[in-house]
C-alpha cells in the first residue's frame, strides 16, 4: 500500500508540474482544425498539445512563457479560420412573419457568407471575404442596374494568385442568379512574411528525447521539480522505514512470571 500510495504521489506531482506549464490557446476546436494549429506552432518552434473537452471539442494548449508568440503565429497563419454563417442558421425560424425588405437582406447575407467561406477553403487563401450588390430594380424600368460583387482575399507571400482569379470570378459568378464574370472583382492582398515562419525548428537532445532549444529551459525546469519532488519522496520514505525499525528494535517484550 505504501508503495502504490508514493506511486501515485509522483504521477500527481509530474501532472502538476506540467499543467502548471501550459496555457489554453483556444478552446471548442475540430479535429482538423486544432491539427492544423498545433502543427503550424511545432513547425515554428512552438511546444503546443491539445486536450480533449467534455463535449468532444479540442482545446490547444501552449507554455505560458510562449502564449503571446503562439497567438502571432496563428493570426499571421490565419487560424483559427472564420467562422461563417450558413443559409440554415440565416433564415432560422423566429416566429415572426419577416416582411420582403428583410428577407432580401437575409439572402444577400447568406449568399455573402457561404462564397466567403467556399474562397476561404482554396489552399494559401488565409482570409476572404465576398460583398454583394443585389439592386432592387423595379419591373418596370427600362434600365436595370446589374448585380455586383467584390471579393476580397488575403493570402500567402508565396501564392500565386494571379493564376486563381479567374477562377474566383467564375465560382462566385455562378454563385449568384444575374452576375456576371465581368462584374466580379477580386482584390488580393499578400500577408507580410513572418520573421518567426522563417526561424528553423532546431532540436536539442535531452536524456535521450529530443527538444526544442526555445522550451530548453521549461523542460530543465520541470526536470529539476520532478527530481526535487522524488527526493522529497525518497527522504520520507527512508525516514518513516528508519523510524519503523528503531520501534521494534528498542521495543521491550513483556516478561512472563512463572508462579
Amino acid at each position: 500500500m505504501r508503495r502504490i500510495a508514493i506511486r501515485w504521489m509522483m504521477i500527481a506531482a509530474a501532472a502538476i508540474l506540467l499543467q502548471a506549464c501550459k496555457a489554453e490557446l483556444y478552446s471548442n476546436l475540430d479535429e482538423r482544425e486544432a491539427n492544423m494549429m498545433v502543427a503550424t506552432l511545432l513547425s515554428n518552434g512552438i511546444s503546443a498539445g491539445r486536450t480533449v473537452q467534455k463535449d468532444g471539442k479540442l482545446t490547444v494548449t501552449v507554455e505560458k512563457g510562449q502564449f503571446a508568440q503562439a497567438v502571432n503565429i496563428l493570426t499571421e497563419a490565419g487560424l483559427p479560420k472564420e467562422q461563417f454563417a450558413t443559409i440554415g442558421s440565416v433564415f432560422k425560424q423566429d416566429g415572426l412573419v419577416a416582411s420582403p425588405v428583410q428577407e432580401r437582406a437575409q439572402m444577400i447575407y447568406a449568399l455573402s457568407e457561404e462564397l466567403s467561406r467556399t474562397v476561404s477553403e482554396i489552399d494559401g487563401v488565409l482570409s476572404a471575404r465576398v460583398h454583394v450588390v443585389l439592386p432592387g430594380n423595379d419591373p418596370l424600368q427600362r434600365n436595370a442596374v446589374p448585380a455586383s460583387a467584390s471579393v476580397f482575399i488575403r493570402h500567402e507571400p508565396n501564392l500565386d494568385i494571379n493564376t486563381l482569379i479567374p477562377q474566383i470570378k467564375t465560382l462566385v459568378a455562378n454563385g449568384i442568379a444575374g452576375l456576371t464574370y465581368e462584374k466580379v472583382s477580386v482584390v488580393p492582398v499578400a500577408a507580410p512574411v513572418s520573421r518567426l515562419a522563417r526561424a528553423p525548428t532546431e532540436l536539442t537532445p535531452f536524456l535521450g528525447i529530443w527538444v526544442l532549444d526555445a522550451s530548453m529551459s521549461r523542460v530543465i525546469w520541470i526536470f529539476g521539480g520532478l527530481v526535487a519532488a522524488i527526493l522529497a519522496l525518497a527522504g520520507a520514505l527512508a525516514y518513516t522505514l528508519w523510524r519503523d525499525r528503531g520501534r521494534k528494535t528498542y521495543q521491550l517484550e513483556p516478561i512472563s512470571s512463572n508462579k
